[in-house]
């Protein structure tokens, strides 16, 4: 496996347990639908969270949440709407990141709540 997908791999794992420590249920991970994924679908009360994990090795080249574009906040709705309907869940719903940097064998993991409306 390449060495950016073990990071992106063990950044996923990482903000796992950083949300299940915060009090969050995971519901599912890697969720697909058509050509979306959602990385983490966590729930805490009633709002269901769709996150998106983020894992840069360094700052070098921006924070590694401005790497989520518009297209894929738009596939991330999507996709987190056919999972809320077809699970018919009444819940909330937001859109998180998890932004991860691992820089000289240090994770720093940043939590950004309602991230679309930070664009």
């Amino acid at each position: 496996m390449a060495e950016h997908n073990e990071l992106g791999k063990k950044g996923e794992e990482l903000a796992v347990d950083f949300l299940i420590k915060n009090g969050y249920t995971i519901r599912d991970k890697n969720y697909r639908y058509l050509k979306a994924e959602v990385d983490i679908i966590a729930q805490k009360e009633d709002i269901l969270v769709a996150v998106e994990v983020k894992t840069r090795s360094s700052r070098d080249f921006g924070l590694p949440q401005d790497f989520v574009t518009q297209k894929k906040i738009k596939l991330l709705v999507m996709a987190i709407d056919h999972y809320v309907v077809s699970k018919d869940l009444e819940v909330n719903v937001r859109f998180d990141i998890i932004a991860i940097i691992h820089q000289n064998n240090k994770f720093e993991i940043e939590h950004i709540e309602n991230a679309f409306y930070h664009f």
